[in-house]
């Protein structure tokens, strides 16, 4: 076994264990921020009024139902290599009303044709991608021309003060709450590991370009998160 399919495994092992709880956890966690962030997420990758919208790594749903109340017309999908995931967000597509398309999917074999979407979003599952490179080329593939990628991610923590206290929170906090809540202590480890090994905006910026899309991006909240937006020509 490579390294990238051993980390798919072990990601995808680990996600389908806090999946019951990972609505609650994101939160209390961050404060309810995390939902004005995908708002943003999901008004950028709208701007152009797209037809096809992909989901990346969708979890529990939360960005691909919030694509759907802001395009009713839209075909939206949503995909995500872990099973437990992907039966909550259809229940909770269920329950708002809201038909969408979910599809069990490994983000770096994307099973959809060349062009198939206009718009894709990922909001907090790309630093999980065991290659990024590889992800991205996906991305631009499954794009039709003038489609529009939307990243959504924690950056390493931001220098100074902030950055400190976020530090602390996110090594000590963060995996005492997340692992009494989800019985799981071991994925709130990997959270703040998986944060700090994450290239820097600029540096996934510089990615997007080499993969072929037209950037811009704005850190948020003080640099605690980014949102990437890639344009494919």
């Amino acid at each position: 076994m490579d390294k990238i399919e051993a980390k798919a495994r072990a990601v995808r092992k680990m996600f389908g264990e806090i999946a019951p709880r990972y609505d609650l956890l994101n939160r209390l966690l961050s404060g309810g921020v995390d939902q004005r962030w995908r708002r943003l997420a999901v008004r950028l990758a709208l701007e152009k009024r797209p037809r096809r919208i992909l989901d990346v790594a969708t979890g529990t749903g939360d960005v691909a139902l919030l694509l759907k109340r802001g395009a009713p017309q839209a075909e939206v999908t949503a995909s995500d290599f872990t099973p437990e995931m992907l039966e909550l967000a259809r229940a909770k597509a269920e329950r708002a009303g809201l038909e969408l398309r979910f599809v069990e999917a490994d983000a770096l074999n994307l099973p959809f044709a060349d062009g198939s979407f206009d718009a894709l979003t990922v909001a907090f599952g790309f630093r999980n991608f065991a290659d990024y490179r590889r992800g991205l080329a996906e991305f631009q593939r499954v794009l039709a021309p003038g489609g529009r990628v939307v990243i959504l991610e924690f950056p390493p923590p931001p220098k100074g003060l902030l950055g400190r206290v976020y530090r602390f929170y996110f090594n000590g906090v963060l995996p005492w709450i997340g692992g009494v809540i989800s019985g799981r202590p071991e994925a709130y480890r990997y959270l703040p590991n998986s944060v700090a090994s994450f290239p820097e905006p600029e540096e996934l910026a510089r990615m997007m370009r080499q993969a072929g899309f037209e950037v811009s991006y704005r850190v948020l909240t003080g640099g605690i998160a980014a949102v990437h937006v890639g344009d494919k020509p």
